[in-house]
């Protein structure tokens, strides 16, 4: 009996693993072929550096808008199985907030791709959530690490801490009163700022480095499932 728990635990965790790669997969190939297409612009070519996330999910605007919001939806929901599915291998509680708060991360990415900006409020309400999320995980993680006697590679910390602080710049940056958006508003106020913009935008700039972090720290975890697998029973 115990033998056939563990035999199903296993196949159980491979599949959530292959859900996670599917997800990530989803997600690139779907920001891929967006901004390939992209063409709403005066030099009619995306920028990371000034355009964001949302401008290439806007219906209307975007010509791949469609496959944007769709990797972004199926993509985060594979990975809110693989996290849901993996609080099965955890026995502690920072575990259990760290797979918890990741599943709400990709969640609230999903929803960002179900309510795109031309659904504006639900769609910043979602981005904001998701930043909130990321850098809960992020920092639940680091203490389960810390606390925990995992088992993990140097880099998962280095990406970890990457969305911690490129997060909370994203979210508290504008708080600091250096004008880098009108008023001071939240950065996540301004993914549909009208042209033209600076050649470096903040708010665009972090969005992406946190997205891109975020994916990578994702596919880290994945690649080395072993290392949370390890996690010291309690006694």
């Amino acid at each position: 009996m115990t033998v056939t728990k563990m035999n199903l635990a296993v196949r159980s965790s491979a599949l959530a693993t292959k859900f996670g790669f599917l997800g990530i997969f989803g997600l690139v190939l779907g920001i891929s072929v967006a901004v390939l297409g992209f063409d709403y612009s005066e030099s009619k070519s995306f920028n990371f550096l000034n355009h964001t996330l949302s401008e290439l999910g806007t219906y209307g605007h975007s010509s791949f808008a469609v496959i944007l919001n769709g990797g972004l939806f199926f993509g985060s929901l594979s990975i809110v199985f693989y996290c849901l599915s993996s609080l099965q291998s955890v026995n502690s509680f920072l575990g259990y907030l760290f797979f918890t708060c990741l599943a709400l991360t990709y969640l609230a990415l999903a929803c960002a791709g179900l309510f795109p900006v031309n659904v504006y409020h639900l769609h910043i309400l979602a981005l904001k959530w998701f930043f909130y999320f990321g850098s809960l995980s992020a920092i639940c993680y680091l203490l389960w690490a810390g606390f925990c006697g995992l088992s993990i590679r140097r880099w998962t910390v280095l990406l970890a801490l990457i969305v911690l602080i490129s997060m909370l710049t994203f979210l508290y940056a504008p708080q600091l009163e250096l004008g880098l958006t009108e008023g001071d508003r939240p950065f996540y106020q301004e993914m549909v700022l009208q042209l033209p913009r600076p050649d470096l935008w903040w708010p665009a700039l972090l969005e992406w480095i946190a997205l891109g972090s975020l994916l990578s720290w994702t596919a880290a975890l994945l690649l080395t499932p072993q290392s949370l697998a390890q996690e010291p029973a309690p006694e």
